[in-house]
Protein backbone atom coordinates (compact mmCIF):
# COMPACT_ATOMS: atom_id res chain seq x y z
CA UNK A 1 0.00 0.00 0.00
CA UNK A 2 1.52 3.12 -1.16
CA UNK A 3 1.42 6.27 1.60
CA UNK A 4 -0.81 8.28 -0.50
CA UNK A 5 -3.43 5.45 -0.74
CA UNK A 6 -3.41 5.28 3.17
CA UNK A 7 -4.65 9.12 2.88
CA UNK A 8 -7.50 7.95 1.28
CA UNK A 9 -10.07 8.37 4.43
CA UNK A 10 -12.14 5.82 6.53
CA UNK A 11 -15.00 5.18 4.12
CA UNK A 12 -12.79 3.80 1.18
CA UNK A 13 -9.79 1.83 2.21
CA UNK A 14 -6.97 1.17 -0.23
CA UNK A 15 -8.24 -2.25 -1.57
CA UNK A 16 -9.96 -2.68 -5.24
CA UNK A 17 -13.49 -3.08 -5.88
CA UNK A 18 -13.50 -6.78 -5.89
CA UNK A 19 -11.80 -7.44 -2.03
CA UNK A 20 -13.93 -4.37 -0.94
CA UNK A 21 -16.23 -6.46 1.57
CA UNK A 22 -18.60 -3.56 1.70
CA UNK A 23 -19.13 -4.09 -1.72
CA UNK A 24 -19.16 -7.77 -1.86
CA UNK A 25 -22.20 -7.70 1.05
CA UNK A 26 -23.74 -4.92 -0.93
CA UNK A 27 -24.15 -7.41 -4.13
CA UNK A 28 -24.70 -10.25 -1.94
CA UNK A 29 -27.42 -8.70 0.15
CA UNK A 30 -29.09 -6.90 -3.23
CA UNK A 31 -29.19 -10.25 -5.20
CA UNK A 32 -30.84 -12.17 -2.50
CA UNK A 33 -33.76 -9.93 -1.70
CA UNK A 34 -34.03 -9.50 -5.30
CA UNK A 35 -33.56 -13.29 -5.76
CA UNK A 36 -36.39 -14.00 -3.07
CA UNK A 37 -38.48 -11.03 -4.46
CA UNK A 38 -38.70 -12.88 -8.28
CA UNK A 39 -38.71 -16.64 -6.59
CA UNK A 40 -41.94 -15.47 -4.71
CA UNK A 41 -43.34 -13.93 -8.09
CA UNK A 42 -42.49 -16.87 -10.31
CA UNK A 43 -44.15 -19.08 -7.49
CA UNK A 44 -47.13 -17.34 -7.45
CA UNK A 45 -47.95 -16.80 -10.86
CA UNK A 46 -50.59 -18.97 -11.52
CA UNK A 47 -50.64 -19.19 -15.68
CA UNK A 48 -47.34 -18.80 -17.15
CA UNK A 49 -48.10 -16.74 -20.78
CA UNK A 50 -46.21 -14.44 -22.85
CA UNK A 51 -47.32 -11.96 -20.53
CA UNK A 52 -46.27 -13.59 -17.52
CA UNK A 53 -42.81 -14.04 -18.77
CA UNK A 54 -42.43 -10.28 -19.89
CA UNK A 55 -43.84 -9.63 -16.32
CA UNK A 56 -41.00 -11.64 -14.83
CA UNK A 57 -38.07 -9.60 -16.61
CA UNK A 58 -40.05 -6.67 -15.51
CA UNK A 59 -40.13 -7.57 -11.67
CA UNK A 60 -36.35 -8.60 -11.84
CA UNK A 61 -35.41 -5.26 -12.94
CA UNK A 62 -37.33 -3.74 -10.39
CA UNK A 63 -36.47 -5.95 -7.55
CA UNK A 64 -32.86 -5.26 -8.19
CA UNK A 65 -33.89 -1.70 -8.22
CA UNK A 66 -35.58 -1.66 -4.82
CA UNK A 67 -33.36 -4.34 -3.37
CA UNK A 68 -29.88 -2.07 -3.94
CA UNK A 69 -31.28 0.65 -1.87
CA UNK A 70 -32.76 -1.99 0.83
CA UNK A 71 -29.09 -3.09 0.80
CA UNK A 72 -27.36 0.36 0.92
CA UNK A 73 -29.44 1.24 3.79
CA UNK A 74 -28.94 -2.31 5.67
CA UNK A 75 -24.84 -1.61 5.28
CA UNK A 76 -25.80 2.62 6.19
CA UNK A 77 -27.22 0.72 9.62
CA UNK A 78 -24.11 -1.52 10.57
CA UNK A 79 -21.83 1.11 9.72
CA UNK A 80 -20.31 2.90 12.46
CA UNK A 81 -20.70 6.52 12.53
CA UNK A 82 -17.45 8.17 11.69
CA UNK A 83 -16.29 11.03 14.10
CA UNK A 84 -16.21 14.24 11.66
CA UNK A 85 -12.34 14.78 11.81
CA UNK A 86 -11.91 18.69 12.52
CA UNK A 87 -8.77 20.35 11.16
CA UNK A 88 -5.70 20.83 14.28
CA UNK A 89 -6.09 24.06 15.92
CA UNK A 90 -4.11 26.48 13.98
CA UNK A 91 -4.24 24.74 11.00
CA UNK A 92 -3.59 26.89 7.71
CA UNK A 93 -4.31 25.26 4.06
CA UNK A 94 -0.96 25.09 1.94
CA UNK A 95 -3.16 25.65 -0.90
CA UNK A 96 -5.42 28.36 -1.94
CA UNK A 97 -9.39 27.13 -2.25
CA UNK A 98 -11.53 28.98 -4.71
CA UNK A 99 -15.29 28.79 -4.13
CA UNK A 100 -17.72 28.72 -7.07
CA UNK A 101 -21.16 29.89 -6.96
CA UNK A 102 -23.10 29.67 -10.15
CA UNK A 103 -25.79 32.09 -10.97
CA UNK A 104 -28.49 31.61 -14.29
CA UNK A 105 -30.95 34.07 -13.22
CA UNK A 106 -32.05 33.02 -9.39
CA UNK A 107 -32.69 35.71 -7.13
CA UNK A 108 -29.55 36.85 -5.74
CA UNK A 109 -30.57 38.83 -2.83
CA UNK A 110 -30.29 35.47 -0.57
CA UNK A 111 -27.24 34.49 -2.07
CA UNK A 112 -25.51 38.12 -1.08
CA UNK A 113 -26.94 37.10 2.25
CA UNK A 114 -25.51 33.18 2.45
CA UNK A 115 -21.70 34.55 1.14
CA UNK A 116 -21.64 37.87 3.18
CA UNK A 117 -22.40 35.21 6.21
CA UNK A 118 -19.52 32.51 4.88
CA UNK A 119 -16.97 35.42 4.09
CA UNK A 120 -17.18 36.45 7.93
CA UNK A 121 -17.03 32.96 8.89
CA UNK A 122 -14.06 31.77 7.13
CA UNK A 123 -12.32 35.02 8.05
CA UNK A 124 -13.49 34.26 11.70
CA UNK A 125 -11.41 30.77 10.95
CA UNK A 126 -8.45 32.54 9.40
CA UNK A 127 -9.36 31.72 5.96
CA UNK A 128 -9.39 35.53 4.41
CA UNK A 129 -6.24 35.04 2.22
CA UNK A 130 -6.29 31.42 1.36
CA UNK A 131 -10.21 31.09 0.13
CA UNK A 132 -11.81 32.99 -2.11
CA UNK A 133 -15.30 33.05 -3.47
CA UNK A 134 -16.35 33.78 -7.27
CA UNK A 135 -19.70 34.38 -8.47
CA UNK A 136 -19.57 33.37 -11.92
CA UNK A 137 -23.48 34.38 -13.34
CA UNK A 138 -24.83 33.26 -16.69
CA UNK A 139 -28.04 35.58 -16.19
CA UNK A 140 -29.27 37.05 -18.81
CA UNK A 141 -32.45 40.06 -19.46
CA UNK A 142 -31.62 43.74 -18.69
CA UNK A 143 -33.89 43.73 -15.20
CA UNK A 144 -32.28 40.71 -13.78
CA UNK A 145 -28.93 41.55 -14.53
CA UNK A 146 -29.13 45.08 -12.56
CA UNK A 147 -31.18 42.90 -9.96
CA UNK A 148 -28.10 40.84 -9.22
CA UNK A 149 -25.30 43.31 -9.50
CA UNK A 150 -27.33 45.59 -6.98
CA UNK A 151 -27.46 42.38 -4.73
CA UNK A 152 -23.74 42.07 -4.71
CA UNK A 153 -22.58 45.33 -4.75
CA UNK A 154 -21.66 46.12 -1.84
CA UNK A 155 -20.25 42.79 -1.28
CA UNK A 156 -17.83 43.61 -4.49
CA UNK A 157 -17.17 46.81 -3.11
CA UNK A 158 -16.12 45.42 0.04
CA UNK A 159 -13.84 43.14 -1.98
CA UNK A 160 -15.74 39.94 -0.18
CA UNK A 161 -15.93 38.38 -3.59
CA UNK A 162 -15.73 38.11 -7.21
CA UNK A 163 -17.99 38.50 -9.79
CA UNK A 164 -17.95 37.65 -13.46
CA UNK A 165 -21.18 37.59 -15.86
CA UNK A 166 -20.65 36.15 -19.32
CA UNK A 167 -22.13 37.78 -22.00
CA UNK A 168 -22.76 34.15 -23.88
CA UNK A 169 -23.96 31.42 -21.97
CA UNK A 170 -21.59 28.95 -23.78
CA UNK A 171 -21.93 25.40 -22.24
CA UNK A 172 -24.07 26.30 -19.82
CA UNK A 173 -22.81 25.48 -16.14
CA UNK A 174 -19.91 23.13 -17.30
CA UNK A 175 -18.62 25.73 -19.47
CA UNK A 176 -19.18 28.92 -16.95
CA UNK A 177 -16.59 27.23 -14.78
CA UNK A 178 -14.58 25.44 -17.72
CA UNK A 179 -13.78 29.59 -18.26
CA UNK A 180 -13.17 29.81 -14.82
CA UNK A 181 -10.92 27.37 -14.91
CA UNK A 182 -8.63 28.87 -18.18
CA UNK A 183 -8.99 31.90 -16.65
CA UNK A 184 -8.15 31.46 -12.95
CA UNK A 185 -7.34 27.54 -12.42
CA UNK A 186 -3.61 27.95 -12.25
CA UNK A 187 -3.98 30.21 -8.71
CA UNK A 188 -5.92 27.79 -7.20
CA UNK A 189 -5.47 24.12 -5.51
CA UNK A 190 -9.25 23.41 -4.66
CA UNK A 191 -12.28 24.38 -6.07
CA UNK A 192 -15.47 24.25 -3.91
CA UNK A 193 -18.79 24.06 -6.27
CA UNK A 194 -22.09 25.74 -4.82
CA UNK A 195 -25.48 26.47 -6.52
CA UNK A 196 -27.66 29.50 -6.27
CA UNK A 197 -29.84 27.26 -3.34
CA UNK A 198 -26.48 25.74 -1.65
CA UNK A 199 -25.49 26.42 1.98
CA UNK A 200 -22.38 25.70 3.67
CA UNK A 201 -20.98 26.51 6.84
CA UNK A 202 -17.53 28.10 6.93
CA UNK A 203 -16.57 25.12 9.49
CA UNK A 204 -17.44 22.20 7.23
CA UNK A 205 -15.95 23.50 4.00
CA UNK A 206 -12.67 24.46 6.38
CA UNK A 207 -12.93 20.60 7.55
CA UNK A 208 -13.38 19.71 3.69
CA UNK A 209 -9.97 21.80 2.61
CA UNK A 210 -8.33 19.37 5.84
CA UNK A 211 -9.61 16.40 4.16
CA UNK A 212 -9.01 16.95 0.53
CA UNK A 213 -5.17 18.34 1.14
CA UNK A 214 -4.05 15.54 3.37
CA UNK A 215 -5.13 12.77 1.42
CA UNK A 216 -3.07 13.49 -1.91
CA UNK A 217 -5.19 11.14 -4.49
CA UNK A 218 -8.58 12.20 -3.53
CA UNK A 219 -9.62 14.46 -6.49
CA UNK A 220 -13.68 15.09 -5.17
CA UNK A 221 -15.51 14.84 -1.88
CA UNK A 222 -18.85 14.90 -1.96
CA UNK A 223 -20.55 16.23 1.03
CA UNK A 224 -23.76 15.18 2.13
CA UNK A 225 -26.63 17.66 2.43
CA UNK A 226 -30.33 18.44 4.03
CA UNK A 227 -32.22 20.55 2.94
CA UNK A 228 -33.13 24.28 4.49
CA UNK A 229 -36.59 24.37 5.79
CA UNK A 230 -39.61 24.17 3.59
CA UNK A 231 -42.42 27.07 3.20
CA UNK A 232 -45.26 24.30 1.41
CA UNK A 233 -46.53 21.16 3.29
CA UNK A 234 -44.62 18.98 0.10
CA UNK A 235 -41.26 21.35 1.17
CA UNK A 236 -41.56 20.40 5.06
CA UNK A 237 -42.09 16.78 4.08
CA UNK A 238 -39.18 16.22 1.34
CA UNK A 239 -36.86 18.47 4.56
CA UNK A 240 -38.59 15.76 7.02
CA UNK A 241 -37.85 12.97 4.96
CA UNK A 242 -33.97 14.03 3.97
CA UNK A 243 -33.43 14.45 7.77
CA UNK A 244 -34.33 11.25 8.40
CA UNK A 245 -33.22 8.96 5.91
CA UNK A 246 -30.02 10.51 4.01
CA UNK A 247 -27.76 10.29 7.06
CA UNK A 248 -28.40 6.65 7.28
CA UNK A 249 -27.93 6.30 3.11
CA UNK A 250 -25.41 8.34 2.75
CA UNK A 251 -23.11 6.43 5.18
CA UNK A 252 -24.15 2.42 3.12
CA UNK A 253 -23.44 4.31 -0.19
CA UNK A 254 -20.32 5.82 1.16
CA UNK A 255 -19.35 2.31 2.33
CA UNK A 256 -20.11 0.27 -0.81
CA UNK A 257 -18.89 2.84 -3.12
CA UNK A 258 -15.66 3.29 -1.22
CA UNK A 259 -13.35 5.27 -3.62
CA UNK A 260 -15.20 5.39 -6.89
CA UNK A 261 -18.32 8.06 -5.26
CA UNK A 262 -20.42 10.21 -7.37
CA UNK A 263 -21.29 13.92 -7.54
CA UNK A 264 -24.53 15.75 -7.04
CA UNK A 265 -23.00 18.97 -8.97
CA UNK A 266 -22.47 21.13 -5.77
CA UNK A 267 -21.80 21.07 -2.34
CA UNK A 268 -18.35 19.03 -2.95
CA UNK A 269 -15.33 19.93 -3.74
CA UNK A 270 -12.39 19.01 -5.72
CA UNK A 271 -9.01 19.12 -6.73
CA UNK A 272 -8.40 21.64 -9.93
CA UNK A 273 -5.62 18.87 -11.11
CA UNK A 274 -8.23 16.49 -10.77
CA UNK A 275 -11.43 18.48 -12.39
CA UNK A 276 -8.95 18.95 -15.59
CA UNK A 277 -8.77 15.47 -16.42
CA UNK A 278 -12.82 15.42 -16.26
CA UNK A 279 -14.05 19.42 -17.33
CA UNK A 280 -13.79 18.18 -21.34
CA UNK A 281 -16.91 16.14 -21.51
CA UNK A 282 -18.36 14.42 -24.47
CA UNK A 283 -20.85 16.08 -26.78
CA UNK A 284 -23.26 13.15 -27.58
CA UNK A 285 -23.46 12.60 -31.15
CA UNK A 286 -27.35 13.17 -32.78
CA UNK A 287 -29.87 16.31 -31.69
CA UNK A 288 -31.59 16.19 -28.19
CA UNK A 289 -33.34 14.39 -25.87
CA UNK A 290 -30.56 11.62 -25.97
CA UNK A 291 -27.66 13.55 -28.15
CA UNK A 292 -25.94 17.25 -27.27
CA UNK A 293 -23.87 18.55 -24.07
CA UNK A 294 -25.29 15.64 -20.99
CA UNK A 295 -27.59 17.65 -18.70
CA UNK A 296 -26.70 15.41 -15.96
CA UNK A 297 -22.92 16.33 -16.07
CA UNK A 298 -22.26 15.57 -12.48
CA UNK A 299 -22.05 12.15 -12.67
CA UNK A 300 -20.05 11.82 -16.32
CA UNK A 301 -17.60 14.71 -13.98
CA UNK A 302 -17.31 11.76 -11.27
CA UNK A 303 -16.52 9.03 -13.66
CA UNK A 304 -14.07 11.02 -15.65
CA UNK A 305 -12.47 11.84 -12.53
CA UNK A 306 -12.23 8.47 -11.61
CA UNK A 307 -10.76 7.12 -15.22
CA UNK A 308 -8.44 9.77 -14.66
CA UNK A 309 -6.87 7.80 -11.63
CA UNK A 310 -8.29 9.90 -8.62
CA UNK A 311 -10.61 8.61 -5.87
CA UNK A 312 -14.14 10.14 -5.74
CA UNK A 313 -15.67 9.64 -2.31
CA UNK A 314 -18.99 10.77 -0.56
CA UNK A 315 -18.78 12.28 2.98
CA UNK A 316 -22.59 11.21 4.13
CA UNK A 317 -22.34 13.83 7.49
CA UNK A 318 -25.42 16.14 6.65
CA UNK A 319 -24.01 19.18 8.87
CA UNK A 320 -23.27 22.11 7.84
CA UNK A 321 -24.04 21.53 4.36
CA UNK A 322 -27.99 21.77 3.05
CA UNK A 323 -29.63 23.20 -0.09
CA UNK A 324 -33.07 24.42 -1.17
CA UNK A 325 -35.86 22.19 -2.39
CA UNK A 326 -38.75 22.81 -4.89
CA UNK A 327 -41.79 23.88 -2.88
CA UNK A 328 -44.56 22.49 -4.84
CA UNK A 329 -44.85 19.16 -6.73
CA UNK A 330 -45.29 21.20 -10.03
CA UNK A 331 -41.51 22.58 -8.89
CA UNK A 332 -40.18 19.07 -8.15
CA UNK A 333 -41.58 17.46 -11.77
CA UNK A 334 -40.40 20.10 -13.60
CA UNK A 335 -36.75 19.75 -12.37
CA UNK A 336 -37.02 15.99 -12.15
CA UNK A 337 -38.22 16.16 -16.01
CA UNK A 338 -34.86 17.38 -16.72
CA UNK A 339 -32.75 15.24 -14.43
CA UNK A 340 -35.02 12.18 -16.54
CA UNK A 341 -33.21 13.39 -19.77
CA UNK A 342 -29.90 13.83 -18.31
CA UNK A 343 -29.97 10.56 -16.68
CA UNK A 344 -31.37 8.71 -19.83
CA UNK A 345 -28.89 10.33 -21.61
CA UNK A 346 -26.54 8.23 -19.73
CA UNK A 347 -27.80 4.96 -21.80
CA UNK A 348 -25.16 6.09 -24.30
CA UNK A 349 -21.81 6.47 -22.19
CA UNK A 350 -22.32 3.26 -19.76
CA UNK A 351 -19.98 1.61 -22.34
CA UNK A 352 -17.44 4.13 -22.36
CA UNK A 353 -14.18 3.24 -22.53
CA UNK A 354 -11.88 2.94 -19.50
CA UNK A 355 -14.69 3.85 -16.67
CA UNK A 356 -14.35 2.39 -13.22
CA UNK A 357 -16.97 -0.73 -12.64
CA UNK A 358 -19.07 1.25 -10.33
CA UNK A 359 -19.17 4.29 -12.41
CA UNK A 360 -20.79 2.40 -14.54
CA UNK A 361 -23.02 1.32 -11.78
CA UNK A 362 -23.68 4.79 -11.38
CA UNK A 363 -24.77 5.40 -14.45
CA UNK A 364 -26.90 2.19 -14.17
CA UNK A 365 -28.69 3.23 -10.99
CA UNK A 366 -29.34 6.70 -12.13
CA UNK A 367 -31.34 5.08 -15.05
CA UNK A 368 -33.18 3.05 -13.24
CA UNK A 369 -34.39 5.47 -11.29
CA UNK A 370 -36.44 6.52 -13.95
CA UNK A 371 -37.18 3.50 -15.79
CA UNK A 372 -38.43 2.32 -12.49
CA UNK A 373 -41.82 4.21 -12.68
CA UNK A 374 -43.06 3.02 -16.24
CA UNK A 375 -41.95 -0.01 -14.99
CA UNK A 376 -44.37 -0.40 -12.37
CA UNK A 377 -46.92 1.01 -14.07
CA UNK A 378 -46.85 -1.74 -16.43
CA UNK A 379 -46.74 -4.40 -13.99
CA UNK A 380 -49.95 -2.98 -12.04
CA UNK A 381 -51.63 -2.69 -15.56
CA UNK A 382 -50.52 -6.35 -16.56
CA UNK A 383 -51.82 -7.91 -12.93
CA UNK A 384 -54.94 -5.24 -12.88
CA UNK A 385 -55.97 -6.39 -16.21
CA UNK A 386 -55.54 -10.17 -15.25
CA UNK A 387 -53.12 -10.50 -18.17
CA UNK A 388 -51.17 -11.53 -15.02
CA UNK A 389 -51.96 -13.83 -12.37
CA UNK A 390 -50.41 -13.64 -9.08
CA UNK A 391 -51.91 -15.77 -6.85
CA UNK A 392 -51.46 -15.09 -2.67
CA UNK A 393 -50.02 -12.17 -0.75
CA UNK A 394 -46.03 -13.25 -0.28
CA UNK A 395 -44.92 -11.32 -3.51
CA UNK A 396 -46.91 -8.30 -2.45
CA UNK A 397 -45.72 -8.42 1.01
CA UNK A 398 -42.08 -9.07 0.13
CA UNK A 399 -42.15 -6.07 -2.17
CA UNK A 400 -43.88 -3.94 0.65
CA UNK A 401 -40.96 -5.03 3.17
CA UNK A 402 -38.18 -4.14 0.31
CA UNK A 403 -39.42 -1.02 -0.02
CA UNK A 404 -39.82 0.32 3.66
CA UNK A 405 -36.67 -1.29 4.62
CA UNK A 406 -34.36 1.85 4.40
CA UNK A 407 -37.29 3.64 6.02
CA UNK A 408 -36.60 1.15 9.49
CA UNK A 409 -33.01 0.83 9.00
CA UNK A 410 -33.04 4.89 9.06
CA UNK A 411 -35.21 4.87 12.21
CA UNK A 412 -33.55 1.96 13.79
CA UNK A 413 -30.10 3.99 13.25
CA UNK A 414 -31.91 7.42 15.18
CA UNK A 415 -33.31 5.41 17.42
CA UNK A 416 -30.46 3.74 18.52
CA UNK A 417 -28.35 6.92 19.26
CA UNK A 418 -31.42 8.70 20.71
CA UNK A 419 -30.24 8.62 24.09
CA UNK A 420 -33.72 9.78 26.08
CA UNK A 421 -37.05 8.48 25.74
CA UNK A 422 -38.52 11.42 24.51
CA UNK A 423 -36.05 11.66 21.62
CA UNK A 424 -36.99 8.04 20.80
CA UNK A 425 -40.59 9.01 20.67
CA UNK A 426 -40.36 11.64 18.02
CA UNK A 427 -38.17 9.67 16.11
CA UNK A 428 -40.73 7.25 15.71
CA UNK A 429 -43.89 9.74 15.08
CA UNK A 430 -41.64 11.55 12.53
CA UNK A 431 -40.97 7.98 11.22
CA UNK A 432 -44.59 7.07 11.11
CA UNK A 433 -45.58 10.56 9.27
CA UNK A 434 -42.99 10.30 6.54
CA UNK A 435 -44.06 6.87 5.67
CA UNK A 436 -47.59 7.81 5.25
CA UNK A 437 -46.77 10.83 3.39
CA UNK A 438 -44.24 8.93 1.22
CA UNK A 439 -47.06 6.39 0.78
CA UNK A 440 -49.53 8.71 -0.94
CA UNK A 441 -46.82 10.71 -2.80
CA UNK A 442 -45.42 7.70 -4.59
CA UNK A 443 -47.96 7.23 -6.88
CA UNK A 444 -48.22 10.53 -7.62
CA UNK A 445 -44.83 10.67 -8.68
CA UNK A 446 -45.09 7.35 -10.37
CA UNK A 447 -47.57 8.86 -13.01
CA UNK A 448 -45.38 11.97 -13.82
CA UNK A 449 -42.19 9.76 -13.66
CA UNK A 450 -43.65 7.63 -16.71
CA UNK A 451 -45.19 10.56 -18.26
CA UNK A 452 -41.14 11.98 -18.06
CA UNK A 453 -39.71 9.42 -19.67
CA UNK A 454 -42.26 8.81 -22.52
CA UNK A 455 -41.66 12.30 -23.76
CA UNK A 456 -37.80 11.91 -24.22
CA UNK A 457 -38.29 8.12 -25.90
CA UNK A 458 -40.93 10.39 -28.18
CA UNK A 459 -37.53 12.95 -28.75
CA UNK A 460 -39.37 15.67 -26.78
CA UNK A 461 -36.60 18.17 -25.09
CA UNK A 462 -37.15 19.67 -22.16
CA UNK A 463 -34.15 22.74 -22.76
CA UNK A 464 -32.45 23.55 -19.64
CA UNK A 465 -33.84 25.23 -16.98
CA UNK A 466 -36.49 27.46 -19.33
CA UNK A 467 -38.71 30.17 -18.91
CA UNK A 468 -41.33 29.09 -20.81
CA UNK A 469 -44.34 28.34 -19.07
CA UNK A 470 -45.42 24.49 -19.58
CA UNK A 471 -49.13 23.59 -21.16
CA UNK A 472 -50.43 21.87 -17.88
CA UNK A 473 -53.38 20.10 -17.58
CA UNK A 474 -55.61 20.63 -14.35
CA UNK A 475 -53.43 20.51 -11.14
CA UNK A 476 -54.19 16.66 -10.23
CA UNK A 477 -56.55 15.58 -13.76
CA UNK A 478 -53.20 13.17 -15.18
CA UNK A 479 -53.34 11.08 -11.43
CA UNK A 480 -56.92 11.08 -12.01
CA UNK A 481 -57.26 9.48 -14.49
CA UNK A 482 -54.58 7.22 -14.14
CA UNK A 483 -55.87 5.86 -11.34
CA UNK A 484 -60.23 6.05 -12.60
CA UNK A 485 -57.95 4.03 -15.54
CA UNK A 486 -56.35 1.72 -13.30
CA UNK A 487 -59.32 0.76 -11.09
CA UNK A 488 -61.99 0.20 -14.25
CA UNK A 489 -59.20 -1.99 -15.56
CA UNK A 490 -59.41 -4.19 -12.34
CA UNK A 491 -63.35 -4.09 -11.83
CA UNK A 492 -63.63 -5.12 -15.53
CA UNK A 493 -61.47 -8.30 -15.37
CA UNK A 494 -62.06 -9.45 -11.50
CA UNK A 495 -64.05 -9.60 -8.64
CA UNK A 496 -64.12 -6.35 -6.12
CA UNK A 497 -63.12 -7.97 -3.39
CA UNK A 498 -59.57 -9.28 -5.01
CA UNK A 499 -58.46 -5.24 -5.37
CA UNK A 500 -57.13 -4.85 -2.10
CA UNK A 501 -53.70 -5.04 -3.59
CA UNK A 502 -54.48 -1.33 -5.81
CA UNK A 503 -55.96 0.59 -3.22
CA UNK A 504 -52.34 1.42 -1.69
CA UNK A 505 -51.55 3.21 -5.28
CA UNK A 506 -55.02 3.97 -6.94
CA UNK A 507 -56.13 5.92 -3.65
CA UNK A 508 -53.76 8.06 -3.70
CA UNK A 509 -53.76 8.48 -7.53
CA UNK A 510 -58.13 9.07 -7.49
CA UNK A 511 -57.26 11.65 -4.16
CA UNK A 512 -54.77 13.31 -5.79
CA UNK A 513 -56.11 16.90 -6.83
CA UNK A 514 -56.98 16.92 -3.23
CA UNK A 515 -53.67 15.89 -2.30
CA UNK A 516 -52.08 18.45 -4.52
CA UNK A 517 -53.74 21.32 -3.11
CA UNK A 518 -53.18 20.22 0.70
CA UNK A 519 -49.41 19.29 -0.17
CA UNK A 520 -48.84 22.72 -2.09
CA UNK A 521 -50.37 24.95 0.75
CA UNK A 522 -47.65 27.66 2.03
CA UNK A 523 -45.90 27.72 -1.25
Amino acid sequence: MSLAESHIGPFIGPRPMGRNWHFRAFVALTAGMAGGIATAVALAIADWTPASVAAMILVTLSALWISGGAATAILGLVQPRAPTAAPPEGWQPQGRTAILLTLCGEPADKVATALADLRRGLDRLGLAQSVAIFVLSDTSGAERILAEETALADLRAARALHYRRRPANTGRKPGNIADWLAAHGADFAYMAVLDADSKMSAHRLRALIHRIETQPRLGLVQAGMTLVPGKSRFGRYQRLSVRLLAPNFGRGMAAWAGRTGNYWGHNAIMRVAAFRAACDLPILSGPAPFGGAPLSHDFVEAAWIRRAGWAVVLDPDTRGSAEDGPQTLAEFHKRDRRWCQGNLQHLRLLAEPGLAPLSRLHFASGIMGYLAAPIWLALVGMIASGAVSVQGALPFLLIALVLILPKLCAMGALVIRARRPARRRVILRASAAELLLSTLIAPLVMIRQTGAVASVLMRRDCGWKSDRPARALPRGLPELAAGLGLVLLAVSTGPVAGLVWLLPIAAPLLAAPILLRALDAGA
